[in-house]
């Protein structure tokens, strides 16, 4: 008996396949096989980086306070990731608050994108590109 697992949610299903996203075999065998879009690498490597302290959110995107409220597929906005065979390389691009160290924040999401894509999926991550768009201040109290 063969068993397929999708990771998308099935309303997305429709919607994936008239824009003809790119969806890939990530594990094949007896007991079925796992399939994976693009859309769902990005939206793991947006969440891996609005995780960390610094990045204010993603560029054209929303915070992950408003995420459950508005949906997944706002997050991968500002995120491009190119699943291939021989591996993933993603670009983010990022707005960040003032005061922290871009450089010091663009390593820290390189790492956590890297490490939450590569955990979840078992996909290699070739490179993880960062683009910083914005400075983001806090309002005056």
């Amino acid at each position: 008996m063969k068993i397929n697992v999708e990771i998308l949610e099935m309303e997305d299903m429709k919607h994936i396949m008239e824009e003809n996203r790119n969806i890939h075999t990530i594990h094949d065998d007896d007991l079925g096989e796992v399939r994976i879009a693009d859309d769902v690498v990005a939206i793991i490597a947006a969440l891996a980086a609005t995780e960390v302290e610094g990045v204010a959110a993603m560029t054209g995107n929303i915070t992950n306070e408003l995420v459950s409220k508005l949906g997944m597929k706002n997050l991968s906005k500002g995120v491009k990731a190119i699943v291939t065979e021989d591996g993933v390389d993603v670009e983010l691009t990022l707005n960040v608050k003032f005061g922290y160290s871009i450089k010091e924040i663009s390593l820290k999401v390189q790492e956590k994108a890297k490490n939450a894509i590569e955990t979840m999926t078992g996909l290699a991550v070739n490179k993880v590109d960062i683009r910083i768009a914005n400075i983001t201040v806090a309002p005056a109290k």
